[in-house]
């Protein structure tokens, strides 16, 4: 009886189990058709969107080139006297007008010895003085022994012995003196006649002290010359106007003539070299407009043009440098900054062009939607160079299609839309 029981009972459980699954199917089959017949009555998803037409518009062509921003001018200062840094007139960053005082050395030893060398031309034009007074030779007056006092006495003495004598060779032919008479006479003519030549070579030796003399006065003007340019030498200007970049030196350190005391960089206009490809070379010249932008300042595009053009074309990259001015007078761009230029070509083409708010762009991919019959296309475009808040379209859509320029993130290819 025992056993019986427990069969009963066991039958009941494994009906009472059959029953609920079949309970449990039956509730998921009705779901599922209830889930059924709402989705077939619920109308598919419209998205609300606004559009503009793409356009056709002649638009001005350039080409893009990177490149670092280069000070117009840079300098390195070095004193051109060696010496001890007594003042220093500038820091890092200041604007220096040229010829302002960048440091000034230690003057001492160069004013000592211009005071000796202002000595030895006193000294110098005392003895010129006396050499020339020797020979009677005022200041500014030409030379000429003959004017010299020693040599016209000697001239008159040697004159007259001259003249005696002629007379006495007349006389000697008649009789009236004595053979002796007339060689006493001619020893004394010559013995004049030496100490004559005696006296114009001592005039000609004392000028020639005085030349000495002279040449004393000279080198002792060029020793004053020399202690005046160490004096100026001992400060050290700006050779140019612009923005001090570097100041390496301090108050009482020691300096010499190949140490740098400051750099000097002018930043208005700066420089940016361009490489320009082979194939680009013709449409590029002197005068040309271009302008650039910088990470700093993304929203801000600054102008140029276009200044030096290199001769040749680089073999290894087939490139023709050039170099172009950027006006700079804020100086809110910096020598060394990495910037993107474009050079604007003398020609325009025709472009597509849409709002720029019109593209999606996911990763390397750019997409657009055209609504047509009320529904939006996909269509995956190659973009250009952007004017305004209008974007160049290469390949993908024609001028006056019509693209969705709102909601573009809820968009798919075949969505209806609403207008």
């Amino acid at each position: 009886m025992s056993s019986l029981r427990h069969l009963k009972i066991i039958a009941l459980v494994i009906a009472l189990a059959a029953v609920s699954l079949l309970s449990i199917a039956c509730s998921k089959g009705s779901n599922a058709q209830t889930n059924k017949q709402q989705g077939a009555a619920m109308p598919p998803a419209v998205v609300d969107v606004t559009t503009a037409s793409a356009i056709m518009r002649q638009l001005p062509r350039f080409f893009e080139a990177t490149g670092s921003l280069a000070a117009d001018e840079q300098t390195d200062v070095a004193p051109a006297v060696a010496g001890k840094v007594v003042a220093v007139g500038v820091d890092l960053g200041s604007y220096v007008q040229q010829g302002a005082v960048l440091v000034r050395l230690d003057d001492r030893d160069a004013r000592i010895r211009l005071e000796q060398a202002q000595a030895q031309v006193a000294q110098a034009q005392a003895n010129v003085r006396q050499a020339e007074a020797r020979i009677g030779l005022r200041a500014g007056q030409s030379f000429d022994p003959a004017r010299v006092a020693e040599v016209q006495a000697a001239r008159v003495a040697l004159d007259l012995a001259e003249k005696n004598l002629r007379r006495y060779e007349r006389l000697i032919e008649s009789g009236d003196v004595s053979r002796s008479a007339y060689d006493q006479q001619r020893a004394q003519r010559d013995q004049l006649q030496q100490q004559y030549e005696a006296q114009l070579t001592q005039a000609r030796q004392n000028y020639a002290a005085v030349q000495t003399a002279r040449a004393a006065v000279d080198s002792a003007q060029t020793q004053i010359s020399q202690a005046r340019k160490a004096i100026a030498d001992a400060v050290v200007v700006a050779p140019m106007s612009g923005y001090v970049s570097d100041r390496p030196v301090a108050l009482g350190e020691y300096v010499a003539t190949t140490n740098k005391v400051a750099t000097i960089v002018r930043t208005n206009p700066l420089r940016m070299k361009i490489d320009v490809p082979e194939q680009a070379v013709g449409e590029v010249q002197v005068g040309q407009s271009v302008s650039l932008t910088v990470s700093a300042y993304p929203d801000r595009t600054f102008n140029g043009r276009i200044a030096r053009v290199s001769p040749s074309i680089t073999a290894t990259s087939r490139t023709l440098t050039v170099e172009a001015e950027v006006e700079n007078g804020g100086n809110i761009l910096k020598p060394g900054q990495f910037a993107t230029v474009r050079i604007l070509l003398p020609q325009s083409a025709p472009a597509v062009l849409v709002p720029a708010r019109a593209v999606r762009t996911e990763g390397g991919t750019s997409r657009v939607f055209v609504i047509k019959d009320g529904r939006a296309q996909e269509r995956l475009v190659q973009l250009g160079q952007t004017e305004g808040d209008l974007i160049e379209i290469k390949v993908g859509v024609n001028a006056d299609e019509p693209v969705a320029t709102s909601n573009i993130e809820q968009l798919s290819d075949g969505m209806a839309v609403r207008q």
